[in-house]
């Protein structure tokens, strides 16, 4: 039976924006959809590879299949399903991630330790969880409860952001390892272009192609019409100056080009936190690039092992201070928010996505893009010049649950796009990312713009 909430947290004003249908069936099929590609993504891994935290940043795979689940628990069936019976009071404790109003919580840095609760045990409470779930579905009462089916939506996208983390996190883990090991099989696996010799551009970069935008007074943020978390509202107005953003991504080929011209030795290009990084991190080349030999051609590790570095793929797992220093010796700079977000709302959403079935993977199925701008989407995060803050009128849901977004809103930069591993849901205009500057073991790239 579905009860209504006695949580402080006041469901009504979660801004999740219109969902395609509040019906229990299709919320049901949507739920187990989300639930079953998650397996999908930790069944390749053996229950060892489950245990790894290389960085206090990541997660073990195991506790993010737990975590997700957490989620539905404590936000979701035991404020409204009558007589649920929690399945572990210590997971409360362990699978909490950084909700202050929820309770006490296990270290994050200290996850990788947690060899108990066993992995079966994981699967036991997802299967509990998801059980329960199909209880609260079929309750008669779940279709007169649009605001649960809003939290409803907001938990299969909070699961859908742990599916693109677990790619990242295994990925950082598995390159810790010597061996270099692959997480996935290759479904498709096709000979990776040779290591062409880099031909230097005089005078910096490698001449983009510019896509001009008039600017003026434009509005941003969501609207209401589909899905968006709450820190991609309210919809605003701007006024914006005319600009120009690159018609492609910068290349692995392009970034060669600043290694070659001392783009790591030299400071002028760097903000000083940035330069700071570089010499205490000894940074000089891309995360996950690496040479077998001095002198030897550079290869790049990812979630399909090591491979010949792709001279003409978007250069990807740098930073926001790498991507910076880029643009700064290019003669360009790295676009607004507001900028890629104008420029994107006026292009269809094409590229790859997870659900394509090769993560990771950054090649567009499509001979090409439809609008001027090329691989905005499903190819990789790109950094924005812009912090992460709130827009004006931002309000977060009240109780644990607005802690969701807002309480991040400081120290971080604002990427867009998605990448390869992104989930397709997730992929939209408006969709506001945030990492610190420093970070790279996200899928990130680099646009340009002037």
């Amino acid at each position: 039976m579905v009860r209504r909430a006695t949580s402080p947290m006041p469901f009504d004003t979660i801004p999740t924006g219109h969902i395609p249908s509040k019906r229990p069936e299709a919320l049901r099929e949507a739920f187990h959809e989300v639930r079953r590609h998650t397996l999908t993504l930790a069944d390749p891994l053996s229950h060892e590879d489950w245990m790894l935290q290389s960085m206090e940043e990541a997660s073990p795979i195991k506790w993010h299949l737990a975590h997700s689940s957490w989620f539905f628990e404590t936000f979701i069936l035991e404020p409204n399903l009558d007589e649920y019976t929690c399945f572990h009071t210590d997971f409360r404790f362990l699978f909490n991630s950084y909700y202050q109003q929820v309770g006490a919580m296990h270290q994050r840095a200290e996850r990788g330790l947690l060899s108990r609760p066993a992995a079966r045990d994981v699967l036991a409470y997802r299967a509990h969880v998801d059980a329960s779930m199909d209880e609260l579905f079929c309750a008669p009462a779940s279709g007169d409860l649009p605001e649960l089916a809003n939290l409803v939506t907001l938990g299969i996208a909070h699961e859908q952001q742990h599916q693109e983390l677990m790619q990242t996190d295994i990925l950082h883990a598995f390159y810790q390892n010597r061996l270099l090991p692959a997480a996935y099989s290759d479904p498709a696996a096709t000979s990776e272009p040779a290591n062409a010799p880099h031909q230097s551009h005089a005078g910096g970069a490698s001449a983009p192609a510019w896509v001009p935008f008039e600017g003026g007074l434009v509005e941003i943020g969501a609207d209401g019409a589909d899905f968006a978390f709450d820190n991609e509202y309210p919809r605003h107005r701007f006024w914006l100056n005319p600009f120009e953003l690159s018609a492609d991504l910068v290349t692995n080929r392009d970034y060669l080009g600043f290694m070659a011209a001392g783009g790591y030795e030299d400071p002028q290009y760097w903000l000083s936190d940035g330069w700071a990084q570089v010499q205490g991190k000894r940074w000089t080349a891309p995360l996950y690039w690496h040479q077998l030999g001095e002198g030897e051609p550079w290869q790049q590790f990812g979630l399909f092992g090591a491979r010949p570095l792709d001279l003409d793929a978007p250069v990807r797992h740098v930073s926001y201070y790498e991507a910076a220093a880029y643009a700064a010796w290019a003669g360009a700079y790295l676009p607004t928010e507001i900028e890629w977000e104008v420029a994107a709302a006026a292009q269809p959403i094409e590229g790859r996505f997870l659900e394509d079935g090769k993560p990771g993977h950054w090649r567009d199925p499509l001979a090409g893009t439809k609008g001027p701008v090329r691989h905005l989407y499903g190819t990789v995060w790109e950094w924005t010049m812009s912090p992460y803050a709130a827009y004006p009128g931002y309000k977060p849901a009240g109780g644990a649950i607005g802690e969701y977004n807002g309480k991040f809103m400081s120290s971080q930069m604002v990427l867009r796009g998605g990448s390869s591993a992104t989930p397709a849901g997730h992929v939209r205009a408006t969709y506001r990312n945030f990492f610190p500057p420093d970070a790279r073991w996200q899928i990130s790239g680099i646009r340009l713009a002037r």
